[in-house]
């Protein structure tokens, strides 16, 4: 089903990561670097301006064009994590920024002359508890001065914008939870060492992530996006598309891992027959197969929603929920299946099943999901 929509874009995708194969990421995963060769080469095709409008330079695409292009580099063998977050960040300032902040900023990140990759959200005290941040912001004359910390902001050292999540108003006074909250767009290049500091935080995968301190960093009020106190509502607004496209790389993962599972029971000879004939490899693998086509057409149906403009808040959670779950158990599957040897990295099967963990944490946990789907959907009391 997956191969018929966007035919075109899934194949350029595909031919770019066929020139980035599995010794490529292994290397980086070795040095913690960052895939700054592959990002470049995404750049140059115009893929990660695909929701910039033709106007800014960018392709204009919907957001299911958007999912297309990160399913398909995950179901290469690729990890898109670091260069998804220009994709998801972005909406927020096509939908909330000014015309000038517009017009200053989205053709060079459609050139590729400015990365924006960098959304310094989570905090270490308050982790998904997002509207009780302490990161605060205070107006002063034309600028605003930051003081804070946050943790698991991803690819900061490599990008040359970030966007900023900050309490500009007290929480005690705030009517609902979100009040008081403001977006901004950092310029990494003029802020490092000027009340910004950068440390990398070394995880299980490579993913270029840090943690970030500010003492007294100013950022211009003409930075602000949007309205300020408004900013959580404005985030919300790119979580639905953030959960659509991360539940599409999933599904780029969970295929990966069918497709490499496969072909290895067809070939694999124990006890003089292949170990794909054995149901307890051959169910594991079937049973993730369907599961990952289910969540696509969760994924489809979300996409759909939001390129339309209607409310997709419980498709993109099940989007999300779903693949990653598809992901997972075929990760698990994949691993099974290969033995011993999905244990040595010259498979990039233990690589690609620690990169598939991540979703079961990442951008939002499953429990918080369910959690949304038992209070907002189902109407239970709220569990938290």
């Amino acid at each position: 089903m997956s191969a018929e929509e966007y035919a075109e874009i899934r194949a350029g995708v595909t031919a770019i990561c066929a020139d980035f194969p599995g010794a490529y990421w292994r290397d980086l995963d070795t040095q913690q670097q960052y895939p700054e060769a592959f990002v470049a080469a995404l750049t140059k095709a115009g893929y990660l301006a695909a929701l910039i409008p033709e106007e800014y330079g960018g392709a204009g695409l919907p957001l299911r064009a958007a999912s297309v292009i990160l399913e398909a580099i995950h179901a290469s063998g690729c990890n898109a994590a670091a260069c998804h977050a220009q994709l998801y960040i972005m909406g927020t300032l096509l939908r909330h920024g000014s015309p000038a902040q517009k017009q200053r900023f989205l053709p060079k990140i459609a050139s590729g002359d400015l990365r924006l990759q960098a959304f310094a959200v989570t905090e270490p005290s308050t982790g998904t508890d997002t509207t009780q941040l302490k990161t605060r912001a205070e107006r002063k004359g034309d600028r605003y001065v930051v003081h804070g910390q946050k943790v698991w902001t991803s690819r900061a050292l490599q990008s040359d914008l970030m966007m900023l999540l900050a309490r500009t108003g007290p929480a005690a006074q705030a009517k609902r939870r979100g009040d008081g909250l403001s977006v901004f767009l950092v310029d990494l290049r003029q802020s490092i060492g000027k009340g910004l500091e950068i440390r990398p935080l070394p995880a299980m995968i490579n993913h270029n992530t840090t943690e970030i301190f500010f003492d007294g960093l100013e950022i211009p009020a003409e930075n602000l996006i949007g309205e300020e106190g408004k900013g959580f509502r404005y985030i919300l607004d790119g979580m639905n598309a953030e959960r659509i496209l991360i539940a599409s790389e999933a599904l780029g993962d969970a295929r990966w891992f069918i497709r490499t599972a496969v072909d290895y029971a067809k070939t694999r000879i124990v006890f003089d027959r292949p170990i794909g004939q054995n149901q307890g490899v051959q169910f594991p693998l079937a049973r993730a197969h369907a599961e990952t086509e289910a969540a696509e057409l969760m994924v489809r149906k979300a996409a759909t929603l939001f390129d339309a403009g209607e409310d997709c808040g419980p498709e993109a959670n099940m989007a999300k929920l779903l693949a990653a779950d598809a992901s997972w158990h075929a990760g698990e599957a994949c691993l099974q299946t290969h033995g011993g040897f999905g244990l040595a990295r010259e498979y990039d099967i233990e690589r690609k099943w620690r990169e598939t963990r991540l979703f079961q944490i990442a951008p939002i946990s499953t429990n918080l999901i369910l959690a949304y789907l038992g209070e907002h959907v189902l109407d239970l009391p709220r569990s938290y």
